[in-house]
């Protein structure tokens, strides 16, 4: 992107209410307007290069520390690697096992959003005091027995987490062909009791999201608004019937006009989506191949797409489970479809929340659950395997390639929040100028900005990575009163600046 002529910057640093560093450079004119705005993610964390070296096993444990929020994503993307690295086929109880942590883990991560991150902006409003836009303005909102509530819900969820997979924060169940542990008769009855509980729960939070935004029209013409909206690609893992599905499936991609384009094999992803990289950002931009990069810009000529619970909907024809698909057939009769209002993504969250809830339910019950044969063990030869899930930010793809000791040499990792990168600066580039442009600016107008990146709950610690080359650097020495003395500069091709 070329340099704006400006005469103002304003800069928002750092952006709140997500995991990771990042900040937005908003550059004005004279009368106001907004020429140019850059959703800028400064940290460099190169997960992809720390990998190398290590025995092929330890993967589920070293990428489950990429990211805080969601280790179990990384944790069962990086296990599925390792089944198709190997090629051994789970046991049927194991892979039960593996989906029932994860959906448990969708209903826990979800409700963190909702309440704790992207929530707040609806309950407590997009330009409220910011020391009330959090969850316990969102307690005072709605109530101190519903934070009880909510509170109480996520420590089962974890519990349960903890007793299936070791750790809530980072599992440790995960193995090439199964899981490292039964579950017995009594564990089963704790997942049904939970499950049971996480429905309600999910429908509840339906009836809140109802409640506080959909009957509020000024929320619901904010959701619409063009300045929230980009018509792109979508891609999402979907099951043999085109339903939604979290843990397995086929890569469905649709185009803006809602038509299937191609649907593949995870395996087969180098074929269909490339990555390029900015000299403004440490994180990677990912495209379709076909139509191809075209720069930041929407449309069926565009190779722009995005993941996460709005496009997974949108991609899906149905949801699997019953609750579930009522929420959906609600959200497409009022929306339409395919859906491109950005902030639509947390409507689509709360009935991924419910859909979540139901599927653990499901397995909780299933009888096979608790069968003691949880392992196959692997006998081939390692040498490349690709294991994906639906992170809840979106598809999430780790790819491994090994010698004969299953010793990684080379680790791909596309997280959700690459995926959604370039339609991420876009829609904070939109919102600033739908938003600012000739306006006097306050701060409740500068979160509206940072509503455009907070849809798509975005994971900044897993996703700056880089390609091979010259990372872009900026020196800055400063004196004691803060003043910069000199400043030294590299861009993404290896040149070097000195002022």
């Amino acid at each position: 992107m070329p340099e704006p002529t400006t005469t103002r910057r304003i800069t928002i640093d750092p952006i709140t209410r997500l995991e990771g560093h990042g900040k937005i450079d908003i550059f004005l004119d004279d009368a106001g307007v907004v020429e140019r705005a850059y959703f800028q993610v400064p940290e460099l964390r190169g997960f992809e290069k720390f990998a190398q070296g290590r025995p092929a096993e330890d993967m589920p444990q070293i990428t489950s520390r990429i990211c805080g929020v969601c280790p179990t994503a990384h944790h069962m993307a990086a296990t599925k690697a390792l089944d198709d690295l190997y090629k051994v086929t789970p046991a049927p109880a194991g892979r039960k096992i593996r989906e029932l942590v994860y959906s448990t883990f969708m209903v826990e991560d979800h409700s963190l959003h909702f309440y704790f991150l992207g929530g707040p902006d609806f309950v407590v409003g997009p330009t409220a005091p910011a020391a009330e836009r959090n969850v316990l303005g969102v307690i005072a909102k709605v109530g101190v027995d519903v934070g009880k509530k909510v509170i109480a819900m996520r420590r089962r969820l974890r519990e349960l987490t903890s007793l299936a997979a070791g750790k809530a924060g980072h599992p440790v169940f995960g193995l090439p062909g199964g899981v490292a542990k039964r579950l017995t008769a009594a564990d089963q009855e704790r997942f049904k009791t939970v499950a049971a509980e996480a429905v309600e729960f999910a429908q509840f939070t339906l009836q809140v999201f109802d409640d506080i935004v959909l009957k509020n029209s000024d929320y619901v013409k904010l959701i619409l608004a063009d300045f929230f909206t980009h018509h792109t690609y979508y891609m999402g893992l979907v099951d043999a019937q085109n339903q939604v599905n979290f843990y397995d499936g086929m890569l469905r991609v649709v185009a803006p006009e809602g038509q299937e384009t191609v649907k593949f094999a995870p395996n087969k992803y180098l074929d269909y989506i490339a990555e390029r990289v900015e000299p403004w950002s440490y994180m990677k931009f990912c495209y379709l191949k076909t139509p191809g990069w075209q720069g930041f810009t929407d449309g069926a000529q565009s190779g722009v797409y995005s993941v996460a619970p709005l496009a997974r909907l949108n991609v899906a024809d149905r949801m699997a489970t019953p609750l579930a698909q009522q929420a959906y057939e609600k959200y497409i009769a009022t929306l339409g479809k395919p859906v491109h209002h950005t902030l639509a993504n947390h409507w689509a969250r709360v009935i991924e929340l419910l859909y979540a809830a139901e599927r653990m339910q499901e397995l909780a019950n299933d009888p096979e659950i608790i069968d003691p044969n949880v392992r196959t063990l692997p006998t081939a030869k390692p040498t490349e395997g690709v294991g994906v899930v639906e992170a809840p930010r979106g598809t999430l793809i780790h790819h491994y390639q090994t010698d004969e000791r299953g010793i990684i040499t080379k680790a791909n990792l596309i997280v959700a929040t690459q995926n959604n990168a370039a339609r991420i600066a876009m829609s904070v580039e939109k919102a600033a100028k739908g938003l600012i442009s000739g306006k006097q600016v306050n701060e409740g107008l500068l979160n509206m900005v940072e509503m455009a990146f907070r849809a798509y709950d975005p994971c900044l610690g897993c996703a700056t990575h880089s390609l091979p080359g010259s990372m872009p650097l900026a020196v800055r020495v400063r004196g004691r009163n803060g003043e910069t003395l000199s400043t030294l500069e590299r861009d993404a091709d290896g040149r070097v600046r000195r002022s």
